[in-house]
């Protein structure tokens, strides 16, 4: 693959910097010199409103965009707001890729997520198991809206000539993360369950599911290099799975999670809630392949991600009681 450098002196659009991965993505193009970074919060530009979406690129005209933006959250919230999640993230993607196309933004990257892939695909999931099967229900809707944003990658390729790619990422955590009870992801949700248990000095937890499902994690900052590398070094239309080539149960997890928060209670699990997939790890050996591999181990992130918690936990706790 011929390399695709960047002049850092290009302007750039994050899309999604107030969220963990727009935010990881904004931190390693400062790190890596780039000098012109645009960004705007929900508040300022509504991503979901195609008028102003397209005005916005009108006025400021980036010549690459990173689409890092989206509605995201946990098994509850995805089961729970399935209509939410399909129209929000179908909006997002169709305004800022039409007005991206309209204005002939060069370089695009649009991030997805491994929930693309069918609940049952074998394993590990290499790219083309894309669509050869039935999805996991409880998140079937945001898994659809990410589809729909990789065929219309592939569109615009195939119509236009875009050099425009798809990045696929496992389960992601790190700083930034979204510790809400109701909305957050696995990783996230321990953490914050194991620090708060042993500052009221509970004795149990109790955990959703089984603790048996298997799943693979990669830290945001890994994945905001990889996003770049693929910049720099990947064109193509098929999307590219980012990962860290390994995975443990959730169980392991919890275990983990509670060792370096020092929580010493009993673990207890309601096998009366959903598991999700049952297995969900990626085949990376195409990025591999092409150089990069995830260098930041599972402990040593979530040792990180126990402080990131811990540093915004009374801000997390107020945010919470206003919104209540």
């Amino acid at each position: 693959m011929n390399k695709l450098p960047v002049d850092r002196s290009s302007k750039v659009f994050v899309a999604g910097h107030k969220g963990m991965v727009g935010g990881a993505i904004v931190r390693k193009l400062q790190d890596q010199g780039f000098q012109n970074i645009v960004t705007r919060s929900s508040t300022e530009l509504d991503l979901r409103d195609r008028e102003r979406v397209i005005d916005f690129f009108q006025h400021e005209q980036p010549v690459i965009v990173l689409l890092a933006a989206a509605k995201v959250g946990g098994i509850l919230a995805n089961d729970t707001y399935p209509a939410d999640f399909l129209s929000d993230n179908l909006r997002i993607q169709l305004n800022v890729m039409d007005a991206a196309h309209d204005l002939g933004v060069e370089r695009l990257v649009f991030l997805g997520s491994s929930c693309i892939y069918p609940k049952f695909a074998e394993q590990p999931i290499r790219e083309d198991a894309l669509m050869t099967g039935a999805l996991e229900p409880t998140n079937d809707a945001y898994a659809v809206a990410k589809i729909a944003g990789i065929q219309q990658i592939q569109a615009m390729r195939k119509q236009h000539g875009h050099n425009w790619i798809s990045v696929m990422p496992s389960n992601l955590y790190g700083p930034g993360d979204n510790y809400d009870p109701a909305g957050s992801h696995v990783l996230p949700a321990l953490i914050r369950r194991y620090v708060e248990a042993k500052a009221e000095g509970q004795t149990t937890i109790t955990n959703w599911g089984t603790g048996t499902p298997l799943r693979e994690f990669l830290y945001v900052e890994d994945l905001a290099d990889a996003c770049l590398f693929l910049l720099e070094n990947y064109d193509s239309s098929e999307h590219v799975n980012v990962g860290s080539g390994k995975d443990l149960s959730i169980r392991a997890l919890a275990e983990m999670v509670a060792e370096e928060v020092g929580f010493t209670g009993e673990t207890r699990w309601d096998t009366t809630k959903p598991d999700g997939t049952p297995r969900k790890l990626l085949d990376v050996s195409k990025i591999n392949e092409l150089g990069w591999k995830a260098t930041t181990g599972l402990r040593e992130g979530i040792r990180n991600s126990i402080r990131d918690f811990e540093s915004r936990r009374a801000e997390l706790a107020q945010n919470q009681k206003v919104t209540n």
